[in-house]
This record gives C-alpha cells, sequence and structure tokens, in this order.
C-alpha cells in the first residue's frame, strides 16, 4: 500500500514514523515536486495542483485538519486539484474536541463571573465589586452542532447553564435546547446572552458574524469566535461594541493569519484576541483516526469524516 504525504510545515519524519508504526505494511513518502508515481491514498493540506491532479488509483485523500475550506477553495479555483469521485475526509475530532471544551468554558466563566469588567478596573486602578451574571438569563447559544459544536453545547449544559444550539438540521443534545434553519435563527439569537461560533466555514455561512445578527442578541451580549475568521465582518463587530450590542469579543480565528501588527483587534479593550489555539491537531490521535479509516476502507467499510463536496463539510 502506497500512502503520499503533504503539509507545508508539519514535520514529515514524525507522520511518517508515526504511520508505519500503525500500518507496518505500507511504503509512505513525501511528496515532492515530480513524483507522478502510484498512491492509493494522501494525506495532504493545502497540496499543490499537481500533486493530486490527474492522479489514478487513489481510494482517498485525508485532509489534515477538521476544517476543509481551504482545500475546496483550492478546487474552485483550480478544477481538478481534487480527483473526481475520490472520497476527502477530515479529522472530526484529533484530539480537538476537548481542547475547544477547556477554551469555551474558560472564556465563558470569564464572562459569567465579569472577569472581563474587572480587568478594565485594574487599569483604572478602580476597586468594585459586581454581582456574577444570573444563570438564569446567562444563556449560552452555540452556532453549529456538528461533532465539535454539540461537544462544546454538551459540556456547557453539564456545568449548570441554559444552552442552546443552531445547526441547518435538527439535532438531540441532551439538556440543550435545538434550533434549526433560517426560519428559526431569530429565535435563537434573541434569547442568547453568550454566542459562540463553530460553524463550517461555507459560502451560506460566510460573514454570518456581522452587525444584523449582533443586533438580534441580548443586550450586551458575548462572542466567542473559535471557527474560521471568514465567519466574522470585523468591523461590524467595532460598531456592535460600540452601540452596546456586544460588551465583549474573545477571538481565535481571524481573516488574515497572523493578525496584523497594527489590527485594532490588539488595543480593543473589549477583545481578547488568541493565536488560533482553540484546538490544534495532535498528531499521534490524528494518525489513529486516519489508520482506522483506512483499515475500514480495505475491507470495504464505509470510513467516518466523509466530506459532502456540496455542503462544504
Amino acid at each position: 500500500m502506497e500512502i503520499i504525504f503533504y503539509h507545508p510545515f508539519f514535520d514529515a519524519n514524525q507522520w511518517i514514523q508515526g504511520m508505519q508504526q500503525r500500518l507496518p505494511n505500507i511504503n509512505i513518502r513525501q511528496w515532492k515536486r515530480g513524483d507522478n508515481g502510484y498512491a492509493d491514498y494522501a494525506m495532504v493540506w493545502l497540496p499543490p495542483y499537481e500533486m493530486l491532479a490527474n492522479r489514478s488509483g487513489l481510494k482517498g485523500i485525508f485532509a489534515l485538519g477538521a476544517g476543509v475550506e481551504a482545500i475546496l477553495k483550492q478546487e474552485q479555483q483550480k478544477p481538478g486539484t481534487l480527483p473526481a469521485g475520490v472520497p476527502l475526509m477530515r479529522l472530526e475530532d484529533a484530539g480537538m474536541r476537548l481542547q475547544m471544551q477547556e477554551y469555551v468554558v474558560a472564556m465563558v466563566l470569564y464572562y459569567l463571573r465579569r472577569m472581563d469588567e474587572y480587568k478594565l478596573q485594574q487599569g483604572l486602578r478602580m476597586w468594585k465589586q459586581f454581582e456574577p451574571h444570573d444563570r438564569k438569563d446567562f444563556v449560552v447559544g452555540v452556532l453549529g452542532a456538528g461533532v465539535l459544536g454539540s461537544s462544546v453545547a454538551e459540556t456547557l449544559a453539564e456545568w449548570g447553564l441554559s444552552v442552546r444550539c443552531w445547526s441547518r438540521t435538527p439535532k438531540q443534545i441532551d439538556k440543550v435546547e435545538s434550533f434549526h434553519g433560517k426560519d428559526q435563527l431569530t429565535d435563537f439569537l434573541s434569547g442568547s446572552k453568550v454566542i459562540i461560533n463553530l460553524l463550517p466555514d461555507t459560502p451560506k455561512t460566510r460573514g454570518i458574524l456581522n452587525l444584523s445578527l449582533f443586533s438580534q442578541l441580548k443586550p450586551k451580549a458575548y462572542l466567542i469566535n473559535i471557527a474560521r475568521g471568514s465567519h466574522l465582518i470585523e468591523h461590524d463587530l467595532l460598531v456592535a461594541i460600540d452601540k452596546g450590542y456586544i460588551a465583549g469579543a474573545s477571538l481565535d480565528v481571524f481573516v488574515e493569519e497572523p493578525l496584523p501588527e497594527m489590527h485594532p483587534f490588539w488595543t480593543h479593550p473589549r477583545i481578547t484576541v488568541t493565536p488560533h489555539v482553540a484546538a490544534i491537531t495532535i498528531p499521534d490521535i490524528a494518525m489513529n483516526t486516519i489508520s482506522e479509516n483506512i483499515q475500514r476502507i480495505e475491507k470495504g467499510e464505509l470510513p467516518t469524516g466523509v466530506v459532502d463536496m456540496e455542503l462544504g463539510y
């Protein structure tokens, strides 16, 4: 069995050795320009066009991340980047689930206990105590209820918080109120004090975090964006803060990464910036997932994480 590997900055040797330990009978190599040799599978991130285009014999392509919008965008810009009919699989977890839970719980509790306001007071050397937010009114809304979104919603509910989710189709999550479809988005937003974005990056979701959405939340709401920077209209967030729609925002993803040095988000007192660290792919877990999927395919079974090319996730 032949596997080709390409990632612009991952340590290829670590992945090659790790996959060989898991699947001793494979031959895995780092793809380099000019390599047109046979391959059964490809493990990739942002593959050059010539890596996969017109390559016959592929049984599957594994994207080395949870989001596949960058690879799909390559295909749209240069059709053939992904061979037609070959399944594309994404990492549904790879250790990201627990990391997302940790990040979100930390930020939600930060706002619940009004730590953002205490931080502002510290800069003024002001000593004033606030009543914590009333949990009954502190409703947390999760945009997106896939593997990661559902996990985040379940975890927050375990903390005794009022949690709701919104997704394209109906979901059933224990102790979480579910909303779905365009017709139910307004009702979902109107009761939410905190909004957490975990939507996939698709043409229909880009720019969804905008002034219109912010104006429908409870007054002085909070935003946590850990999905993609393309979901947020950055200028609209600044306007929403000025208007009092948004009291604070925690942003882990941005349209341009790294965030430019002169970007206003860096110094805004109501915005917390983290460098895309809410969830990072853990190689050992990712390789376990990919190895198991290869074994499924070889046995004629259905793999997990197959991307719907029309939906984009």
